[in-house]
């Protein structure tokens, strides 16, 4: 069963912090978004206001124009009918009492640059310091056709003249009537200079002012990037206005969007209709100036807001770590006890309720050092027990066969150096410690006869004798903390070509346990004396072993324990007298053990291949 991932913890101080944060920030977040928001909301409703009182004052600046025009050309159409009586035909036209009306018409205004009485029959007399040119000429004639039908005329603005005598003007016409009669027309010429005065005044308060007519030609502009009579309704706001048609008679604000070639510039405008004249004035400004005002109070709020984030989280941090450093303290003294020091104490003064909890814990600590002693000693007891029983069991089994006294020690010592040169973990080197110490303890139920058998064995006297695995395993079975420690005492005989005992196990399906202890134990054979065998140098030792290398026992442990003996790390102390090798019968059974003896200075090939499954009681060489 996996362990379940613990918790990601959050520290303490984070919890403290946020929650001074939430206290002091959020509160003041609220407030200021909603005040950022409400003069965010009036100062683009002040820019609103602004474009529409320039628009509505310059729409009616030029109804005013036109009205008082009007009403001049209706005062000049009056004082003409009484001069002329009511005739101003061929013979009446150039009187000059109507040249004189018609110059001091022209003269009674700077904005009147070119005036004219036309009768009935298309002749007339004019005044003015402008003289038509061919597009005045034609402005004169729809003038006359419009009066003609008894209508008033408004033409279309066209630029008169070159260079910096170039004026804007206006043609605005009147028929003049006498008893529902026709008689003529007054037409005048009407000098725009001071609507672009105007223009100009309110460009330089940083909105673009222009008057488009009807169909979204430009009437006058403050700027020289517009051009009179230029089609305008690329703009959004002139096409809303061309689109309102008559029906445009209150000011609109609008957000739209100019492309200046590179980019579009977002844009605020506003239009007033002057429908006295089917125009109207529109002003725009490129957002980003037009709610400059605003931008620079968000950028001033929030400035302001991130300083004072920044002090109420400079003060929550050090609210917090007044509360949190005891703490951690606690902490870091708690993590040192549960990795084992119980010596560490809290060093902390507080006559707060942590200060309490120092010293309890200080307590605690020293009642756990002493606990956790008795624990270590009485455990090093019971290892000690307990390893003394595997002696005490070990020493019985080689007792049992003096032949192999002291086998279980050396077969412990050399597996722990092969474990240790081949770098296999601590809890390993352990498990082999006592699976080694009593990997022969089988040999306990093997008959004494066979045991102790001084020659060669028969081959249903070592089918008994190849018990001994299994019977160890059987014996230390029941003993649940010895589970792990039965492979090597079981399987150390397996051999990695399948020819081992008992179950003939093959490569991967020997356990590691049983592969070190088998090189061990062979080694630990060879070197010894036997009743029927010569203890090998260790040199011829490792040569055999060497030659089993990869066939019955494990290349890795192989090459572990010639690297240790290499060192020097293993001695063998050897007898001075050797007993005499006790020749197999003539009638044994033949067995791979029953080979022909080898001088023990003359190691061969056929000495190597006599040496059976890795085993002490099978190397009879």
């Amino acid at each position: 069963m996996s362990a379940q991932p613990s918790a990601v913890r959050i520290p303490i101080l984070y919890v403290i912090l946020g929650v001074l944060v939430m206290i002091s920030v959020v509160p003041m977040y609220f407030y200021s978004t909603q005040v950022e928001a409400i003069n965010r909301d009036r100062l683009k409703t002040n820019e609103m206001l602004l474009q529409n009182t320039v628009t509505r004052s310059l729409a009616d600046d030029l109804s005013q124009h036109q009205q008082s025009l009007r009403m001049m050309l209706a005062n000049l159409s009056s004082a003409i009918q009484v001069a002329s009586g009511g005739d101003i035909g061929t013979q009446n036209i150039e009187a000059p009492e109507l040249r004189a009306l018609l110059e001091n018409f022209v003269g009674s205004s700077d904005e009147l640059a070119y005036a004219t009485l036309l009768n009935a029959d298309a002749k007339g007399i004019s005044a003015g310091r402008i003289a038509p040119d061919a597009f005045l000429q034609r402005e004169l004639e729809r003038a006359y056709a419009a009066a003609r039908e008894g209508r008033v005329y408004n033409g279309q603005t066209l630029v008169v003249g070159n260079g910096k005598s170039a004026r804007t003007v206006l043609l605005v016409s009147a028929p003049v009537m006498y008893g529902g009669r026709f008689l003529g027309v007054i037409a005048s010429v009407v000098d725009l200079e001071f609507l672009i005065r105007r223009l100009q005044e309110v460009n330089r308060g940083g909105l673009i002012p222009y008057v488009v007519d009807s169909q979204g030609r430009l009437v006058a502009s403050a700027s020289p990037e517009y051009a009179t009579g230029q089609d305008m309704k690329n703009l959004e706001i002139v096409r809303n206005f061309v689109d309102e048609g008559s029906k445009a008679q209150l000011a609109a604000t609008k957000e739209f969007s100019v492309h200046d070639g590179k980019q579009d510039i977002e844009m605020l405008g506003t239009y007033s209709p002057v429908t006295a004249l089917d125009w109207a004035v529109v002003v725009q400004k490129p957002r980003r100036e037009a709610y400059r005002g605003v931008y620079e109070m968000q950028r001033t709020g929030r400035l302001l807001a991130l300083l004072a984030v920044l002090l109420s989280v400079g003060v929550s941090i050090f609210a917090a770590r007044r509360i949190t450093n005891p703490l951690e303290v606690l902490t870091q003294t708690s993590r040192a006890i549960a990795s084992g020091d119980f010596s560490q104490r809290v060093h902390l003064w507080s006559r707060t309720e942590i200060g309490e909890l120092a010293e309890t814990f200080n307590t605690m600590s020293e009642e756990l050092e002493r606990f956790v002693e008795d624990l270590k000693q009485a455990a090093e007891e019971n290892r000690a027990l307990f390893m003394g029983s595997i002696q005490m069991l070990t020493g019985a089994v080689d007792e049992k066969d003096p032949y192999t006294r002291g086998h279980s020690d050396r077969v412990t010592r050399y597996s722990l150096m092969i474990a240790k040169e081949m770098e296999l973990p601590s809890d390993f080197l352990e498990t082999l410690q006592i699976s080694a110490q009593l990997h022969d303890v089988g040999k306990i139920g093997i008959e004494d006869g066979i045991l102790k058998k001084p020659g060669a064995l028969t081959a249903e006297e070592f089918e008994v004798m190849k018990t001994h695995t299994t019977k160890g395993a059987n014996i230390l079975r029941p003993v649940k903390q010895l589970a792990a420690m039965l492979p090597g005492i079981e399987l150390h005989h397996e051999a990695l070509d399948g020819r081992g005992y008992p179950y003939g196990l093959k490569d991967d399906q020997v356990p590691l346990l049983a592969r070190v202890i088998a090189v061990a134990d062979t080694f630990d054979a060879l070197t010894t004396n036997r009743p029927y065998q010569h203890a090998h140098t260790p040199e011829e030792a490792l040569g055999i072993i060497r030659d089993l290398a990869g066939k019955r026992l494990d290349p890795k442990a192989v090459d572990a324990i010639i690297a240790v003996y290499g060192r020097g790390e293993i001695r063998i102390q050897r007898l001075t007298v050797r007993t005499a090798v006790q020749p197999a019968p003539a009638n044994a059974a033949a067995t791979p053990s029953t080979q022909p003896a080898v001088a023990p200075v003359a190691v061969t090939a056929t000495a190597s291949l006599a040496v059976d499954s890795a085993a002490d009681e099978e190397v009879r060489v």
